[in-house]
Formats: C-alpha cells, structure tokens, sequence
C-alpha cells in the first residue's frame, strides 16, 4: 500500500513512512492511493469477531509490508486491553431506531483512544528499528492532547509538544493533559483558538527550516494512521446490526472532519451505509460546506462542546480530493487559495458527490440541552454535549428504515458542569482519573505567534541527528 498527498508534489510513501512523517511536505494530507475493498462475505465474516480480530482485518490492507498480521494483533491486543469494556466500543440502544456506539472506554476517556494507544505503539515499534528521535508537535481543541500524551509519555526516541487555546478546553481536559510529568511531554496553552493552534502546527510542518532541524511527526488526525483505526469501529458496529445484509446510518459529531471521514473510508471500503449525518454545534462550516457548498471560516464562537469549536476542518480537505478526481495541482490552488482568503466553493462535483453519502445539522445550545434531556430521562443514559450534538442531528435526520448509530465520543465526566445545567446530573470521575484534581500541573502559557512557539520547541526538542 502506498500513499499520496492530497496536493499532489509530495513523494509517495509506505505505511511505516507516513506513520512517522504526519503532514506531507507540500502541505497536503496522505491517503492511500487506492480504497481497498471488502466484498459482502468478507464483511459478513467479521460478526462475532473481538474488537482485536476486527481490527486486525479492518486494517491489514492499509499497512501492506510494514507489518506482518501476528504483529498488528500484538499491537491491537496491547492497545485495546487498557480498555475498561471488553466490548472496546460497545453499542448501547436507546430506542427502535437509535443507538450510542460508544468510544469512551479508553484511559483518557475519549474516542481519541481508540486510535492513539495503536498510534503510540506504532510509533515506538518503527523508531525502534531506527535510529532517530521523533518531535511530536500537535494542537488539540480537548481530547486529542490527553489521549496523545498518554499513548507516548515515557517512550524512548519522542518528545510531544501540545498546544490548547488556554480557557477553552474543560478543567478534565486540562488536567489530562497539565498532570502529565513525564520529560518528554511539553503542554503548550496558547493565547488564541484551535484554529490558532492547529494553524501553527501545519506552519511549522511546511517550513522547511524548521521541519528540517526537526524530525516533526504528527498525532492529529491529519496522521493517516489514527483515521485508520478509526475505521475499525464503523465496521464493528455496522456487523453487530446486521452489516452486510442491512444497511446502517451513523451520526458523527464533529469539527475536524477526521472522525466521520472514516466512516466514509469505510464506505469505500464497502461498509453499506445508508448515510453519515454530519453534526456541527454553531460553529458550523462543515454544515454550510455540505449543504450550499460554502466552505467559508468565520470567528470561533466558544460552546459547551470545546472539542467541536474549529472553523477550519483539515480532513475535509480529504474529501476534496477524493470527491475532485484526485486531482492534486488543482486542490493545491484551491487550498492556497482558503489559506489566503478564508472561503471556497465546493465545484459540482464534490457537492454531488458529498450529498450522495453525507447530510449535515447545526445543533445549538438549546437542541443540545434537548438531547442530553431526553437520553436521559427516556433511555436512561447520560452523554457529554459533543454526544448530544449528534444524537440531536441523529433524531432530526429524514433517515427511515435503518438503524442511526450516533458516535458518543467523550465520557460525560469530562464535562460535568455541562451535563449538570442540562440534566441535573453531575456525573462523577471514574476511578480512574478520580484524583485527577490532587494532581500537580505544569505547563506554558505562551502568545498565540508562531514565533513564540517555535522558539520555545526548538529550546526543548531534539534535533535531527
């Protein structure tokens, strides 16, 4: 398997190489060069399958040679068994028609679990065979970071450099992050957005001075490898309600296009789904791109769903290529021409395309108060306001005759002022993280200048060798 940028300069790479590497030099995002495909039998035979055996099979075509199937599931088994359900990602009906598919049983108590522990693990099974020393740098709008952070504190060969817009991230995201003292984890609080951060991070990839006395990977999404292990989860919910034979739509909330763009992956792949019902809070460029075709950002509105408050989606850049003909040069002018301008226009073709799978929601405060209301007190479940958003666009949705999967992607402790205003409960801290306020913090508070930041990685991290 190999893989190509999205802007169409950058050299094409194996697995193990895009794994390190993160964002491609010219800017652009890797995915493969072909959607491998899963017929309806090798999609049947996945049922009763572990969340590991899945997994296993979900991915081998995507790594091709850089791993042999006994060491991927030694991987899978290492990362999936700091899971507190056996079920990995177990599903949770609330009525006849909708059900939580959720993603939060992992240490850091976030769907990024799901994708960071194999990341991590990968990481230290490559450098291992390498001499060189990896610099994580990555910007994180709440659960990104903690689940980053802990899949690669103490690990030989990487330092990790997060950035968060300081006071826009919940006080159990902070701390996930801020209570980590291991050497080789730096915390980064930023006086600006996510749109800051992230801004930052892909400068610093692109500038060759910099990315050339560094050996910068990346723990984003815009890392191939952890939308891959995103994919596995769509399979394995999609075969326990009856994949192939029946078909299954899934609710995702989201702000980086990352999470519900493996569900599309998995679509190519073969996956029937019936639809991916994109669901935005009000910071809502995914649903203006996706339903009049204008990809325009505006100033980030802080919610109640921090992770979810990002005006520019990074994946859906993706979803351009794809939906464009794979037409690298021209997404690299269309793309330069966002960076400079702040907006663009879908082309028919990728509107078309989009509206044959996806259909988006902008779910305000009050929708989403709604939605946590109403999981509670008629299905008995309390969910975290990023859940709610896509259970309220879940239930809005035109979807009929299928079942609608919405990805519950935090664990309502993580927001617990949130849940409370909303349902009157304050859902306790697992025991896990039950001391997390005992804990000492320690991080930096810097401007919100790429020149502040670098200056502060290049003092700490380092340098090729």
């Amino acid at each position: 398997m190999r893989y190509i940028s999205t802007r169409g300069s950058a050299p094409a790479l194996d697995f193990e190489n895009v794994t390190l590497t993160g964002l491609a030099s010219d800017g652009g995002l890797y995915l493969p060069e072909a959607w491998p495909s899963f017929s309806p039998q090798e999609i049947a035979a996945l049922a009763g399958l572990s969340y590991v055996e899945t997994a296993v099979r979900v991915m081998m075509p995507f790594v091709g040679d850089a791993l042999d199937e006994d060491a991927l599931r030694e991987l899978c088994t290492q990362a999936y068994g700091r899971f507190d359900h056996d079920a990995v990602t177990p599903l949770i009906q609330l009525d006849h028609q909708h059900w939580l598919l959720e993603l939060f049983h992992g240490p850091t108590l976030a769907f990024k679990d799901v994708a960071l522990q194999l990341l991590g693990l990968l990481f230290e099974r490559f450098l291992s065979k390498r001499d060189t020393h990896i610099t994580i740098v990555g910007a994180t709008s709440g659960d990104t970071g903690s689940a980053a952070i802990d899949a690669v504190a103490g690990r030989a060969k990487v330092d990790i450099f997060m950035l968060h817009p300081e006071g826009r991230v919940s006080d159990v995201q902070r701390r996930q992050m801020t209570t980590v003292l291991a050497p080789n984890v730096h915390n980064i609080a930023i006086k600006g957005s996510f749109d800051d951060a992230q801004a930052m991070v892909k400068a610093m990839f692109a500038d060759p001075d910099f990315s050339g006395r560094f050996q910068l990977s990346a723990v984003n999404s815009i890392n191939w490898a952890r939308l891959m292990a995103q994919v596995v989860y769509y399979f394995y919910a999609a075969v326990r309600l009856g994949a192939p034979e029946r078909r299954i739509a899934f609710a995702v909330p989201t702000g980086n296009f990352g999470d519900v763009f493996a569900g599309y992956v998995a679509e190519r792949m073969g996956l029937p789904v019936e639809r991916l019902i994109v669901a935005t809070n009000v910071n809502d460029i995914l649903h203006r791109a996706l339903s009049t075709g204008d990809y325009s950002a505006g100033q980030v509105v802080p919610t109640a769903t921090p992770s979810m408050d990002i005006q520019v989606s990074s994946n859906f850049e993706r979803l351009l290529f794809d939906l464009g003909g794979r037409d690298g040069t021209a997404l690299a002018d269309a793309m330069r021409g966002f960076e400079t301008k702040r907006a663009l226009q879908l082309s028919n073709a990728q509107r078309e395309g989009a509206a044959r799978l996806f259909s988006s929601a902008r779910i305000d405060a009050e929708a989403m108060g709604h939605a946590m209301r109403w999981a509670h007190d008629r299905a008995g479940q309390v969910i975290d306001p990023h859940s709610a958003v896509g259970l309220a666009a879940a239930r809005a949705s035109d979807v009929v005759d299928v079942p609608v999967v919405t990805l519950a992607t935090a664990h309502p402790a993580k927001f617990r002022d949130a849940v409370e205003r909303a349902t009157g409960v304050r859902p306790p801290l697992p025991s896990r993280i039950a001391n997390l306020f005992e804990r000492e913090e320690r991080y930096d508070v810097l401007p919100a200048t790429l020149a502040d930041v670098t200056g502060y990685i290049a003092e700490r991290a380092t340098p090729r060798s």
